[in-house]
């Protein structure tokens, strides 16, 4: 009764054909037996919310905590909104989309690979991905290489992801699923316009904020950038548009705390 799990999704479960070994063998049977005993939950979104109540037991409680978003990179909204301003897009020039995150198979990286060849062979672009993190498990950084417009960057200092997301013009995500997609709403403090899967969690983080497209058709998806990043005045309103939306949420984090500070002092 006095374990409190503060649970970020539930993958330990739901996504098995991405475990490496060590978390198939050992956490996954630790956090299910959590998840089936303990009588209370912080989670970070909605959507974790929803899929843990599928597993926990039926008298368990589930408190919503999502997190406040801080500027990690120090991009800052009047950076952003310089960095919004100088950005210029020519059809057909060079289109640089960003992703963050561990390079592993639940990313669903292959499917932003795909996305851009299609930006170059069907709609002119000379589009690069660049993909910051770590190489995880999986042996996806070797699928990926040799990809055209691929560039791995491996793990890079803070200092190196804001010079990265002031030249890029699109955050693309196309993840197969995610507790809560933390990158995006950081990458928002750079005034980036986000692109993500059509998935409520996606939904959720990013509101009226983001695009949203089926990375399983990445021809239809590259459609859909290319739309997206020939609007007029798109980077104005994208900048406008992300620091709305981090706020929108910080908000709602700031909510959520002060209620868990409540219900810790009634529970003490």
């Amino acid at each position: 009764a006095r374990v409190v799990p503060y649970v970020h999704d539930c993958f330990l479960i739901t996504r098995p054909q991405d475990l490496s070994r060590k978390a198939a063998l050992y956490m996954a049977p630790a956090f299910r037996r959590a998840v089936a005993t303990l009588p209370w939950f912080l989670v970070n979104s909605r959507t974790t919310a929803t899929e843990l109540a599928a597993f926990c037991r039926p008298d368990a409680e589930i408190t919503l905590y999502r997190p406040e978003v801080r500027d990690v990179f120090e991009v800052g909204a009047e950076a952003a909104a310089r960095a919004a301003a100088s950005r210029r897009l020519e059809r057909g020039g060079r289109l640089d989309l960003v992703a963050l995150g561990t390079v592993e198979p639940r990313k669903n990286l292959g499917a932003a690979a795909a996305v851009v060849e299609s930006l170059r062979a069907a709609h002119g672009w000379d589009a690069r991905l660049h993909v910051v993190g770590r190489a995880g498990a999986g042996g996806e950084v070797e699928r990926l290489q040799g990809r055209p417009g691929v560039i791995l960057h491996g793990y890079r200092s803070p200092d190196e992801v804001r010079a990265l997301l002031a030249e890029a013009h699109v955050f693309l995500s196309t993840s197969h699923d995610e507790g809560l997609g933390l990158p995006l709403l950081e990458a928002q403090y750079a005034g980036l316009p986000v692109v993500a899967p059509d998935k409520p969690v996606f939904r959720e983080v990013l509101d009226r904020s983001g695009e949203f497209i089926d990375p399983a058709d990445p021809a239809a998806a590259a459609a859909i950038i290319d739309r997206l990043v020939t609007r007029p005045g798109l980077f104005l309103t994208a900048a406008a548009d992300a620091m709305a939306n981090v706020e929108r949420w910080n908000a709602a984090a700031r909510g959520d705390r002060a209620a868990l500070i409540d219900r810790l002092r009634r529970w003490a």
